[in-house]
């Protein structure tokens, strides 16, 4: 299995920090099921049928749940009324999701104030926030080589369903890591295996994540990470109601409503036009430092965001409204409590799952690690 499935034993970091930066009860959705209700099956057999699920056309409500244990911070506004897709770094939050193959699925955030939604037919990507009356509208390569719409691309960078968030913890199984089961239970009304990943690793944050395996259909019904010494999840999603009926083809087709401000992608990118006057420069790929649930991805910041929080641009000082350049990411760093030592100095987030590093040379440092871990790596990378 680990010869012919990859995935399955080598970690990769950046899905594991994209998993712990994601983050009803859990009494809510999952309960105990009753003994036998389903055939016993070992953590190897689990993990195949995960691995050989083929997903078939389905809908559902999705309930995601985050505390992070993170600082106030501006931009960063959590409230379960929120329709915005970065709300969802915390807070309560419910997700509608229909699905009919990896051309044609949607993903609707819904809110009190209003609905955010990323709908994919064919080649159009339409990604749409009632609340901003705006939409963007993306053409995609007739084959593209993404299945579906990137969910690193959106906001937060957080997985919006079990089968997303559970590919990203498969990813990181590797022998630091424990595998086990913990018999049935019930989820959206659907009996289910439960898969516990736990971190061999005492050093890393991640203290367990409970995967929510579909007993006949063997898809994920619900995810939930526990930070170490926690008896009560840091981050949850799972299915309220799940069908498996195949969705109308209507809710794949979106038309702008009346008044909405609409944003022409660029044609095959996914990406906006840049001004004539910024030339594109290539991305700077992501290193890894170290191996497992405590390894650390560092990356650099492009010249231009580096060199903005706290230098007085516009945009960038707390309270500033203006819409300058960097406004939503200085007011972020500058909210952050200062650090130094040996390694520089910078500003340091840490949440009861992660810990983040900015320092003031502009390289980020991420992972599901403390503080320390991060100083020590920033140390020996300069």
């Amino acid at each position: 299995m680990f010869t012919s499935r990859p995935a399955l034993r080598w970690l990769a970091p950046a899905a594991v920090l994209a998993l712990v930066l994601t983050a009803g009860t859990a009494g809510t959705m999952l309960r105990a099921d009753a003994a036998g209700a389903l055939p016993s099956r070992t953590a190897a057999q689990l993990l195949v049928d995960l691995q050989k699920a083929d997903p078939v056309p389905f809908s559902g409500t999705v309930s995601q749940q985050s505390d992070l244990g993170l600082p106030e911070l501006p931009a960063l506004d959590g409230g379960g009324g929120s329709s915005d897709l970065s709300s969802l770094v915390s807070g309560s939050h419910t997700l509608r999701v229909w699905y009919d193959g990896p051309q044609r699925l949607r993903l609707a955030l819904l809110g009190t104030l209003g609905e955010s939604d990323v709908v994919r037919n064919g080649s159009d990507l339409w990604l749409w926030s009632s609340q901003d009356r705006a939409a963007t509208h993306r053409t995609l390569p007739a084959k593209s080589k993404h299945a579906a719409p990137d969910p690193s691309k959106l906001p937060a960078d957080l997985p919006k369903t079990p089968q997303e968030a559970a590919d990203q913890a498969l990813k990181a199984l590797d022998p630091t890591t424990k595998v086990t089961t913990d018999g049935t239970a019930k989820v959206a009304g659907r009996s289910a295996y439960l898969l516990i990943l736990t971190p061999r690793d005492a050093s890393s944050l991640v203290g367990q994540v409970r995967l929510a395996v579909d007993g006949t259909r063997h898809i994920p019904l619900q995810v939930q990470v526990f930070a170490k010494g926690s008896s009560e999840p840091a981050f949850q999603v799972g299915f309220t109601s799940i069908s498996f009926t195949r969705p109308s083809a209507d809710q794949f087709r979106f038309t702008p409503p009346p008044g909405t401000k609409v944003t022409e992608g660029e044609k095959g990118s996914g990406r906006r036009h840049a001004p004539k006057s910024v030339p594109a420069k290539p991305a700077e790929q992501p290193r890894v430092v170290g191996k497992g649930w405590t390894s650390v991805v560092v990356a650099t910041m492009p010249a231009e965001q580096a060199a903005a929080p706290g230098k007085g641009k516009q945009g960038d000082q707390p309270g500033d409204r203006s819409g300058g350049q960097f406004g939503q990411l200085g007011q972020v760093l500058n909210a952050l409590p200062k650090v130094s030592g040996s390694w520089g100095s910078g500003r340091v987030l840490k949440g009861s799952l992660f810990s983040v590093l900015v320092t003031d040379d502009g390289r980020v440092l991420a992972g599901a690690v403390s503080p320390d871990r991060l100083y020590a790596v920033a140390g020996s990378t300069k």
